[in-house]
């Protein structure tokens, strides 16, 4: 597995910075909370660390290195296995659930069969089993988002970036989802949650706080 290592990243939007330069290193097997109050940067910095940021929207300085390798745009981040669960999800909504999770593995190139039994497993991950053939735009907002998380634990990322992926969850959904962000750091991914969420970020390894685009740790960083 890989770890992620960040050097001198930093986001502009036009004139307005939301990040400031910062360093971040996360090894395989861990898992970093990002904090901060709304508008702080946290989506900023992990759509930078995914290289998912178009030049023109945003300006972004800094290397991003994943298992050692620089990677410079979104294609060779998702080459090297970097998965990104936005905010606002990314669901068609003409797909079901199990479509949502299974077309990306079939694009993949993951054999029919076994993208089935990952699909089915990581729906079952996050709750949603008896959910699957539901339309997305007949979900909840909660649901919705699991079934964004469970994209992505299909996919069985080398770096895994969750933004917000517990803002919509009762308590219960909530441990379910915490439970297969570390079960994926477990399995050797370098883990990224981006939170607002005391609970949330308090089982993380580490926790970097950001402040109108300042980054300061927390508690960390991880050795």
């Amino acid at each position: 597995m890989s770890d992620l290592q960040a050097t001198g990243l930093s986001v502009a939007w036009g004139g307005v910075v939301a990040v400031r330069p910062l360093d971040l290193a996360v090894p395989s097997g861990a898992v970093v909370a990002v904090t901060g109050p709304s508008g702080a940067g946290k989506s900023s910095l992990l759509w930078a660390l995914a290289r998912a940021l178009r030049p023109a929207a945003a300006s972004v300085t800094g290397t991003v290195r994943v298992g050692g390798s620089v990677v410079d745009d979104h294609d060779e981040a998702a080459r090297r296995g970097v998965v990104l669960v936005p905010q606002r999800n990314a669901l068609s909504a003409t797909l079901t659930a199990h479509e949502s999770v299974l077309v990306p593995l079939l694009a993949h190139r993951v054999p029919a069969t076994e993208a089935w039994q990952r699909t089915d497993e990581a729906l079952g991950r996050v709750g949603l089993t008896g959910s699957e053939q539901h339309l997305v735009d007949q979900l909840s907002g909660g649901q919705q988002q699991r079934v964004a998380l469970a994209r992505a634990l299909a996919l069985r990322p080398e770096v895994l970036l969750a933004d917000e992926s517990t803002s919509e969850l009762d308590a219960g959904n909530r441990e379910l989802v915490l439970a297969a962000l570390h079960e994926e750091a477990a399995r050797g991914a370098a883990v990224v949650l981006a939170t607002h969420d005391p609970d949330a970020a308090a089982g993380a390894g580490a926790v970097l706080a950001l402040d109108e685009g300042a980054a300061a740790w927390e508690r960390g960083p991880v050795a």
